[in-house]
């Protein structure tokens, strides 16, 4: 009797080893085949925003602050909205992860421009049959918002936008972007293209460790050589910087950022700013307005990091 009681108990014990072995498996397993979903936010109680969430114009606002991703603001940061042109922070990053060669020439084909023009997408100024960097697209995309640079990479690099932005999917639910699902690669409107200002913020955090992706991001102009289509090349400014016509922060200085718009969505802006001697990142969405406007996307970002410290 006694020593069926003891190998009953060596059953358990070894069944409970084997359970806990299983666990840290599935553990290490995690770790080791998602180490992209590392940007756990935290709110920081002791924030130093002094502006309320309430008096902005957007109706969906996220700030970051870089270091240790924690939240110093949020305002409705897990509603599900419509991401216009900030779609193409993840277009950008996908691409920079998928070339070989950010100098290859890529040719812009005439099936590239169709759907674009009756759309009304952005352009960044490339022509049907242009012979064009990589790298340049990567600008066009970012800077100017060209939808035809997005078409352009996403069809050299996966065969067609389709396919492209199934590895966008696939990389949005790598990095744990939970309430995001993408349609195209541009941005233009679509009812079941949409994320969070939340999960923008993870992509976001996550792209500027790309040293490209930064370098770009940060830019408020870029000059391309010359191309079959422009002898002199084509000089890019960036939305952003040009909306922002030299006002800057107080205590610091706005980096880089790209901004959206439709009429779903309302003006949007993904900024990178340095305030004293830290990074934040603010995501903000649904301001009123649209192109002629009061741009109160910029106007809404520079009171968020005006206030800061105050």
């Amino acid at each position: 009797m006694m020593q069926k009681v003891k190998n009953g108990n060596s059953i358990i014990c070894i069944f409970i080893i084997f359970l806990l072995i299983a666990v840290i498996a599935s553990d290490v397993y995690k770790a080791i085949i998602t180490p992209e979903s590392q940007h756990i936010f935290k709110v920081d109680p002791d924030s130093t925003v002094s502006i309320s969430p309430n008096k902005l114009n957007s109706s969906n606002v996220i700030l970051i602050r870089l270091k240790d991703h924690a939240i110093l603001m949020q305002k409705n940061s897990e509603e599900k909205i419509y991401p216009a042109s900030l779609t193409k922070i993840m277009t950008a990053i996908v691409a920079i992860e998928n070339l070989p060669d950010l100098n290859e020439e890529i040719r812009l084909t005439n099936s590239t421009f169709q759907r674009l023009y009756g759309a009304g997408a952005s352009m960044a100024g490339f022509r049907p049959g242009e012979q064009v960097r990589a790298v340049d697209l990567l600008y066009g995309v970012m800077l100017p918002s060209g939808a035809e640079s997005c078409i352009g990479l996403a069809d050299q690099i996966a065969g067609s936008e389709q396919n492209f932005v199934k590895i966008m999917n696939q990389k949005a639910a790598d990095l744990g972007m939970d309430n995001t699902h993408f349609e195209n690669t541009t941005g233009l409107h679509d009812g079941n293209h949409y994320t969070t200002v939340k999960d923008l913020a993870v992509l976001l955090s996550y792209a500027l460790q790309n040293d490209t992706f930064r370098e770009i991001f940060t830019s408020s102009s870029h000059s391309t050589p010359p191309t079959n289509r422009h002898s002199d090349g084509i000089t890019f400014y960036s939305t952003m910087f040009e909306e922002l016509k030299n006002q800057d922060i107080i205590d610091g200085k706005i980096l880089g950022g790209k901004t959206g718009y439709t009429d779903e969505a309302g003006l949007c802006l993904a900024s990178l700013a340095k305030v004293g001697r830290q990074e934040y990142i603010l995501i903000s969405a649904g301001a009123r307005g649209d192109h002629p406007s009061e741009q109160y996307n910029i106007t809404d970002a520079l009171a968020v990091y005006n206030s800061m410290g105050k």
